[in-house]
């Protein structure tokens, strides 16, 4: 097999602003995979870790990627049960990439992983509406904005600016909109104080909020069941998920700290099949679950959005991120109304990536 592994700068269109600070850009890498056979053709993945989420970045990361060159280069037929042979646990987001790169050839190289009523573009996904956090009057607008783009569920990024204003900006909503009319969804990345998390939470539920998640840093599953067990908001874990690897280990987090929804991000928790894996321990469960993308481009996006598309969705997804770089690559992919779509008369323009 041929690959090749491209690294892309993608330049926010505005300073992006969670309680982990401010982003302007995030590096990508893009791996292509291609058909031996066919030399125009290939399957393309990406490789965009998170600072300060993704294991990947914790280790040596070019190390892994020179690795998967030289080891998929030996390989005649690559197929998905190579991928965690390749690439170790702790660097999930090239574990995604190289598992859709894969997924793409073998279909063809068409951008086309999954055919199902959203390639075909029959089904939209209905998504979020995300709110970056800044100052009161920035995140005043940027709700507004979001409410005039058509959206009926907004997230908002919380935990970084004074909670009274954050409190302020809820009342807003709520002033004019019912919870039958606007959805909202509250982010903290891990961003309260365990003994302070239940009080805030208290507070927020003023607000007919759907849901918090990840209210304390990730780790703590003792606390963490006590919150979720106690909070009058549905609490979703995000960050808890990072890390957690095998069946037995998946089971204990649902059962022990028994949240009402799981948020899945194929590049925090290894790709596509790690995320159906997690999909089925929490419908056994009775646990939700929705599905987001993590500051891809719109390679990464087109393959968890048409994931996504496989299962009923009864719940907006967190699929909306594909318009944050003014640098993305062109593709079918839109926005419009709050939904998701592909459409079949767009193409794909990879000519930044040749």
């Amino acid at each position: 097999m041929k690959i090749e592994i491209q690294k892309y700068r993608l330049d926010f269109r505005f300073e992006a602003g969670t309680s982990r600070g401010v982003m302007t850009s995030k590096d990508a890498y893009f791996l292509k995979l291609y058909d031996h056979e066919k030399p125009e053709t290939f399957g393309i993945g990406e490789c965009s870790p998170l600072a300060g989420l993704s294991p990947d970045l914790e280790g040596n990361i070019q190390a892994v990627l020179d690795n998967c060159i030289k080891t998929v280069s030996g390989i005649d037929n690559i197929t998905l049960e190579h991928v965690k042979e390749i690439i170790p646990g702790t660097f999930p987001a090239i574990q995604f990439a190289l598992e859709t790169a894969i997924m793409d050839l073998q279909k063809g190289g068409r951008r086309i992983l999954f055919e199902n009523d959203f390639t075909k573009s029959v089904q939209t996904i209905p998504i979020n509406g995300l709110v970056w956090m800044g100052n009161k009057e920035l995140m005043l607008h940027r709700i507004k904005s979001k409410i005039d783009e058509g959206f009926n569920c907004i997230k908002i990024k919380v935990g970084a600016i004074n909670l009274e204003d954050e409190f302020t900006l809820l009342k807003y909503i709520r002033d004019q909109f019912s919870p039958g009319q606007i959805t909202i969804r509250l982010d903290a990345n891990g961003a309260f104080h365990t003994e302070d998390a239940l009080g805030i939470l208290d507070r927020f539920s003023k607000y007919d909020i759907h849901s918090v998640e990840q209210p304390i840093m990730a780790g703590d599953w003792e606390s963490m069941e006590k919150i979720c067990d106690q909070s009058p908001i549905p609490i979703a874990l995000d960050e808890e998920l990072i890390g957690v690897e095998g069946n037995e280990l998946k089971i204990q987090l649902l059962e022990s700290i028994k949240p009402a929804y799981i948020i899945l991000k194929p590049t925090l928790v290894g790709g596509l099949q790690q995320s159906k894996n997690w999909i089925e321990l929490a419908t056994k469960r009775s646990v939700g679950w929705w599905v987001t993308s993590a500051l891809e481009s719109n390679i990464g996006l087109n393959a968890i959005a048409q994931f996504t598309a496989n299962y009923p969705i009864d719940l907006p997804q967190g699929l909306g991120t594909g318009q944050l770089f003014h640098n993305n690559i062109p593709s079918p992919l839109s926005i419009k109304d709050g939904y998701l779509l592909y459409d079949q008369k767009e193409s794909w323009d990879l000519s930044n990536l040749d």
